[in-house]
């Protein structure tokens, strides 16, 4: 079964499926971090939880810490897609777009196993120009069902560029989900539905944040509970 996000989802970044329990009063889902955690297929194969799963195993050079062969991680994310609580997995577009990384076999597994597809992209320099956002956007909607931008800002205007993004991709029909990375774009974590996104992320340990500028779990729950995003 497929990961709904007609409607917003909040989930609980974490690299322990165990620590599942302590999420389910606040979260829609779990993103696994399989690239932070130990013995990952296994971890999935003991799991009972309750909250469907979006697995991510993100590389290095995406800011994640699978610093081994890309092709290996691919085929462990793509066996994921076996589990019954998986309903989600996370593929980079960088990952897509490169010719020597076999990712359409991941994408066609996930399909014909009906889990949804969060294509993501990830800038920790800063945040480009909006075109460019909108544009990263439109390539990521055209291989996933969510097309996943993550930026890191350095003023207010770059806050504004990645909502105006987001809404403009959000009209069109796109489904989408964006956040600002740091101190300066944090409170893109909460009103960034607002305008469009989809998908928010939030540790369920408050001291293991997956990005800079993440809300805890509890904080974000009840900031978009404020704001009309959730019930």
């Amino acid at each position: 079964m497929s990961l709904d996000f007609d409607s917003f989802v909040l989930a609980a970044a974490t690299a322990d499926l165990f620590a599942e329990p302590a999420a389910r009063e606040h979260a829609d889902a779990i993103e696994f971090r399989m690239d932070l955690a130990d013995d990952h297929l296994d971890a999935l194969e003991a799991s009972d939880g309750d909250l469907p799963i979006l697995a991510t195993n993100r590389a290095a050079w995406e800011g994640g810490e699978w610093d081994e062969d890309d092709a290996e991680r691919l085929e462990v994310l793509a066996e994921t897609t076996a589990f019954e609580a998986v309903e989600a997995i996370d593929v980079e577009l960088e990952a897509i777009l490169d010719d020597e990384l076999d990712t359409d076999a991941v994408l066609e597994t996930a399909r014909e196993r009906d889990v949804s597809v969060v294509v993501s992209a990830h800038d920790f320099e800063g945040t480009p120009p909006r075109g460019e956002l909108v544009s990263t956007l439109t390539e990521a909607s055209k291989y996933g069902d969510v097309a996943k931008l993550a930026v890191t800002a350095e003023s207010k205007a770059d806050t504004i560029a990645l909502l105006s993004a987001t809404e403009q991709l959000e009209y069109h029909g796109d489904t989408v989900a964006t956040m600002a990375m740091g101190e300066v774009g944090s409170h893109t974590r909460a009103v960034a539905p607002i305008y469009g996104s989809k998908i928010g992320y939030a540790p369920v340990d408050p001291d293991e944040a997956t990005a800079p500028g993440q809300y805890d779990l509890e904080t974000l729950s009840d900031l978009l509970t404020r704001l009309g995003v959730r019930d």
